[in-house]
């Protein structure tokens, strides 16, 4: 007899249908083997698809895996923003803050606007790590289809984390992260690291926002993401750190991404920066749901 699952589909970091990156929540995951999770996200080829699980930590709502078309990931950011406030419209949130248990830990959410049917939710981070300087930078941009006066001039491409790790790649202008095209094979010589993270490119664009873009064939089977959640905490310490956006007591920042893949999304920052630190990192958005469906399992 087949097994019947319940899924919810949401559009992430967009306040409506057919912007933002859209997610698959799968209500209750019980009874599915990995192999089967990771059939279910193929299938529904998004840029994640999430199971909910019951927490094995007391601090925390609920157990949430996180799929990608070709695999697992510990952490991602409209993931945990959509399971967020598809458990909230269920009830099983347990409260305006609460946090979820991911790949690398407790996860924190927060919620603005009615308990059943929030307006916004927000995701903690931890804080931002980066690398090293990749001194390529001629390589860099050639593997992106550009030139190296087409990268933002005194700012590093390096790897940058708070949970799932990328490599930040400055560039003058929003038209010029609109003209890149990765070529994975040419990046990863520039940068020769093995694994390649997923490559994220961006504009800052002064006083309190910034333009990107995300591609990761290569690491997830997904050619580019409309909203990267998880990218955007240490966008966000980067832009304050190298001096791309001031410093404050409190740091707010919009970064727009997915709009030339025709998926406006609206990912919000707001982290503390003093004394060349960026702490108490958050990103959040809006959440709109588009479908309901069931899926049966063999």
């Amino acid at each position: 007899m087949a097994r019947e699952y319940l899924f919810v589909q949401v559009d992430v970091f967009t306040d409506r249908m057919f912007g933002g990156n859209p997610l698959a929540v799968f209500l209750d995951g019980r009874g599915l083997a990995d192999g089967e999770m990771q059939s279910i996200a193929r299938e529904m080829n998004l840029s994640e698809t999430t199971f909910v699980l019951p927490a094995t930590r007391p601090e925390c709502a609920a157990r949430v895996r996180i799929f990608t078309p070709a695999r697992e990931v510990p952490f991602a950011g409209h993931p945990t923003i959509g399971t967020a406030w598809v458990l909230a419209t269920e009830g099983r949130l347990g409260g305006a803050g609460a946090a979820l248990e991911e790949g690398i830990g407790p996860v924190a959410v927060a919620l603005e606007g009615p308990p059943a049917r929030p307006s916004f939710v927000w995701m903690r981070h931890r804080d931002a790590i980066f690398g090293s300087e990749v001194p390529d930078r001629a390589g860099v941009a050639a593997a992106l289809g550009l030139d190296e006066t087409d990268l933002q001039p005194r700012a590093p491409v390096c790897t940058g984390t708070t949970g799932s790790q990328f490599l930040y790649v400055p560039l003058r202008d929003r038209a010029t992260v609109d003209r890149a095209v990765l070529d994975v094979a040419a990046m990863r010589r520039a940068v020769d690291a093995a694994p390649l993270p997923g490559v994220f490119v961006f504009a800052a664009e002064r006083p309190d926002s910034a333009y990107s873009r995300m591609f990761a064939p290569h690491t997830s089977g997904v050619p580019e993401d409309p909203a990267t959640g998880s990218a955007s905490g240490p966008l966000g310490a980067y832009l304050v750190l190298n001096g791309l956006i001031a410093p404050g007591e409190t740091v707010r920042i919009v970064s727009e991404q997915g709009t030339r893949m025709g998926r406006p999304s609206f990912v919000h920052i707001r982290l503390r920066a003093q004394d060349g630190k960026a702490t108490d990192i958050s990103v959040g958005g809006s959440v709109v749901p588009v479908l309901e469906g069931r899926l049966r399992v063999p």
